[in-house]
């Protein structure tokens, strides 16, 4: 298996309802030594951050074509501790209903999100935001310039996969 490092961000102006984007970059080291790297990003119009900060990590698993040994690089606690805290597992065993006894937000990507890390082993880490880290702030920087661009995409509040 490759080793690979994702590195996500996702951003909303005006939270819950407000334009958004993802930023993500992969990152690989041949044998050689040599870095390959690849940047992801794109905007929607009326979206929240946790459906961008999921978007991010989704859209760069999908981007991979073979099965891979992934450490991923995120600020968001909502999406790294589905997996290191089990959170995802719970949800799963109980139909999809969190801890508060409500239907989990965001299912349909979460879904989505199994599938693409279907494959891979992920290593998921946590990185503060907005402190300083290159690639977390180069994936912020993706997210919020394409949350302030022109061709904003439509996210109907459902999976995105007609749009994506």
């Amino acid at each position: 298996m490759q080793n690979i490092e994702i590195f996500t961000d996702g951003a909303a102006r005006g939270n819950p309802n407000g334009p958004g984007g993802f930023g993500s970059i992969l990152r690989f080291v041949d044998k050689d030594g040599k870095v390959y790297q690849k940047e992801l990003s794109e905007g929607f119009d009326k979206t929240t951050n946790n459906r961008m900060e999921l978007l991010a990590v989704i859209k760069a698993l999908e981007a991979l074509n073979h099965p891979c040994h992934i450490d991923l690089y995120s600020d968001s606690k909502y999406v790294i501790d589905a997996f290191n805290q089990n959170w995802i597992e719970n949800w799963q065993k109980k139909g999809w209903v969190n801890s508060a006894k409500k239907p989990v937000a965001n299912k349909a990507l979460w879904e989505r999100l199994l599938k693409a890390k279907n494959g891979h082993i992920i290593v998921w880490h946590w990185v503060k935001g907005h402190a300083g880290h290159p690639e977390n702030e180069r994936c912020d920087e993706l997210a919020t310039t394409s949350a302030d661009g022109d061709n904003l995409l439509h996210d109907d509040g459902g999976d995105l996969i007609g749009i994506c």
